[in-house]
């Protein structure tokens, strides 16, 4: 019996990571047909991005899909910006690391992408800046 009860924790513990994985295995699929046919896709733990036929969406996976949070036109963007994440209109430093967003400005309108990496969102903000470009 006592045997039992120090394995039932380690039984539990499994099939926790079993339900866990099974969930970011469901999130991952869902993200790869929701990103099906963009030129740019990124998912993180902050969310999701895709730049389709030249419009930016941002999402968040609530509730066992992707809602929609805003988009924005590329035709229309004059400006991308790196921001601290949590620091009000703090700009991001070349050096730094870690959770931040991209600020999209244009034509009297402003919204803000989050990303877990700063590294992937200067990538990013490169590729946007070159899109935005490509299609003026």
């Amino acid at each position: 019996m006592m045997h039992g009860l120090l394995w039932f924790p380690l039984l539990l513990v499994f099939v926790l990571l079993t339900a866990l994985g099974w969930l970011e295995r469901r999130r991952q699929n869902l993200y790869r047909f929701w990103a099906e046919g963009s030129e740019l896709a990124k998912l993180d733990g902050s969310g999701a991005a895709r730049l389709k036929d030249g419009i930016i969406t941002w999402s968040s996976f609530e509730a066992g899909s992707f809602k929609e949070k805003d988009t924005f036109e590329v035709k229309r963007l004059e400006l991308v910006e790196l921001m601290a994440l949590s620091s009000g209109e703090a700009p991001l430093t070349n050096e730094s690391q870690g959770q931040c967003r991209l600020r999209l400005i244009g034509c009297g309108k402003e919204i803000d992408v989050p990303f877990a990496d700063a590294e992937r969102a200067r990538q990013w903000m490169d590729q946007l800046m070159g899109k935005a470009r490509c299609d003026l």
